[in-house]
């Protein structure tokens, strides 16, 4: 399975997850929340930046209670909470994220 972009073909997992991360870019981030039905705001893009920034820190993609308080330590509790989150992802902030973001599967997703 693969996302094609500009005559390139970018393999994923059966869930979408890119194979490799490293050849993650936006306009492929921009497809893959096409696939998932999402249109890329501003907040969306700050929470898959924060993710991107905090994956190459800590090498682990956060689960949900992990990125809801490292977003609330980084940008304060009004962007730091759930409902905030699922009203950008709706079929889940770490797992829809991470997955836009280019990022391996959360560990404790299901």
């Amino acid at each position: 399975m693969a996302y094609e972009l500009n005559g390139t073909t970018y393999e994923h997992d059966e869930e979408g997850y890119l194979a490799d991360i490293n050849v993650w870019n936006k306009e492929l981030a921009e497809l893959i929340a096409k696939e998932e039905n999402l249109d890329m705001s501003e907040e969306h893009w700050e929470v898959v930046n924060f993710l991107r920034d905090y994956y190459e820190e800590y090498q682990i993609a956060p689960a949900i209670r992990v990125l809801v308080k490292a977003m609330k330590k980084s940008f304060g509790p009004e962007k730091g909470n759930n409902k905030y989150l699922y009203t950008l992802y709706p079929y889940g902030p770490a797992k829809q994220a991470c997955k836009i973001a280019g990022l391996p599967k959360p560990t404790g997703c299901v």
